[in-house]
């Protein structure tokens, strides 16, 4: 999401390197380029005003340490202002309420609220293993009802269908009783959106908080809708007292200022951050690591708890001792391996958390590489069982067909296999048990 603020934001504190000092002159240069990436990433201009007034306080007259150059001492000054109008410190979700803890979503339609609702539905029963009740209100699309009725089953949710011809407060006021006399642990109350913001929108979210007297008031917004996500903060903010924030599609091509922006102008904290469409990618948000990656220091805590999270330990510990036994690694195992790399959201969203620099050293972009892993897979989808078993089967007649069943050239069959027999020669040298070991360490 920070791609291109972070590129910016590189390039304006590059030209103070070989500085002694940092002096009124050079500062004003550096931020003069700042308040150009900012404004580009779509941040909004009080929020830019105030935030480069307080990197321009800092910034003069700060000494240069013996081991910091100037271009360095700026990073950390906008490393702190930026953690500063992020929010400070994470303040996750407030979950000490007697049960049912209410949880209600709002915000426009298409920001991903029914898809977030199954999302936090999954965080809650998978850290805290909550018994979770979901509910949508938006009578006026059958469709989005029964969305989340299919994202609870998924996610090991329950499901509360609404009463034919019920109005929406009704509806939530009757979940509510249900997961009252369910013994549920938290209630999430999906409402409905519109394409813009209007007063019946307002009223019928007023009344539904009012008869389900929610705890948590969780503004949802697309990350992609800049400078619209203000004025939609403004009027929510209005009609409810909103407790948070959730940031969705946080992994697409936006340029980042609605996450600088809507924490200043509603006053509310960023609670999560949407980063894929499937029901297990939301991370929750801390401004602290959020401003290393918009600087481009990447986010390695979030790497490894995405590794933690999706790596499946069952497996890696069968393919360990498999290899530290002497048995071949094959093509079902690379499969295995390509497949949790796809769950971790691809490699482009694994890049995105590693410092810039070091991502910048990959070969391909991040788009090309999650395409080829894709490929990949492909391939070997399109392979008997025997061949995965023993490549050394795939003669020129196979790789034709196997080409053939996925949709690409000999050539990529062929680099497949190349890469492959690289992989099984590296696997050979971790016999006993250095890869087991090597695993260990993804253990929570």
């Amino acid at each position: 999401m920070f791609d291109q603020l972070a590129g910016r934001l590189s390039a304006a504190v590059a030209a103070l390197r070989g500085r002694g000092r940092l002096s009124e002159e050079n500062i004003a240069d550096t931020l003069r380029e700042v308040r150009v990436a900012l404004l580009e990433a779509d941040v909004a201009l009080p929020v830019v005003k105030k935030f480069i007034d307080a990197v321009k306080a800092r910034a003069l007259g700060a000494e240069v340490s013996a081991s910091l150059s100037p271009g360095q001492t700026l990073v950390g000054i906008l490393h702190r202002e930026l953690v500063a109008v992020l929010g400070g410190t994470s303040a996750g979700l407030a979950l000490n309420a007697t049960p049912p803890l209410v949880l209600l979503l709002a915000g426009l339609q298409g920001a991903g609220k029914t898809t977030t609702a199954a999302k936090l539905a999954r965080w809650l029963i998978e850290t805290h293993r909550k018994r979770v009740l979901l509910v949508s209100t938006d009578v006026r699309r059958p469709a989005a009802i029964l969305q989340l009725e299919k994202l609870a089953s998924q996610v090991q949710a329950d499901f509360f269908a609404p009463p034919s011809g019920a109005a929406p407060a009704a509806i939530a006021a009757a979940a509510l009783t249900q997961a009252r006399s369910g013994v549920y642990d938290a209630l999430i109350v999906d409402t409905a959106g519109r394409l813009h913001i209007d007063a019946a929108l307002m009223d019928e979210v007023r009344q539904i908080d009012a008869a389900v007297n929610s705890h948590q008031r969780l503004f949802v917004v697309d990350a992609m809708s800049g400078q619209d996500a203000l004025n939609a903060a403004h009027a929510f903010s209005a009609a409810l007292e909103l407790t948070g924030i959730i940031l969705t599609k946080a992994d697409g091509d936006a340029r980042g200022g609605a996450a600088l922006s809507v924490r200043e102008v509603s006053g509310k904290p960023i609670v999560f951050l949407g980063v894929g469409e499937k029901t297990g990618a939301l991370e929750l948000f801390d401004p602290e690591r959020m401003a290393q990656r918009i600087l481009g220091m990447g986010d390695v805590v979030a790497l490894v708890e995405s590794v933690q999270r999706n790596i499946e330990l069952g497996e890696a510990e069968r393919l360990a001792l498999k290899v530290s036994q002497g048995k071949g690694f094959d093509l079902a195992d690379l499969r295995s391996q390509l497949e949790q790399v796809h769950r971790m959201g691809g490699l482009g969203a694994l890049m995105d958390k590693l410092p810039a620099q070091m991502a910048q050293r990959s070969a391909m972009p991040p788009e090309q590489a999650d395409r080829q892993v894709r490929r990949q897979i492909a391939i070997i989808d399109s392979m008997t069982p025997r061949e995965r078993r023993v490549p050394g089967v795939i003669d020129g007649s196979r790789r034709r067909r196997i080409a053939r069943g996925a949709g690409v050239q000999v050539q990529d069959v062929n680099r497949l296999l190349k890469q492959f027999l690289d992989m099984q020669k590296m696997m050979k040298q971790l016999k006993g048990g250095g890869l087991r070991r090597l695993m260990g360490a993804f253990r929570p």
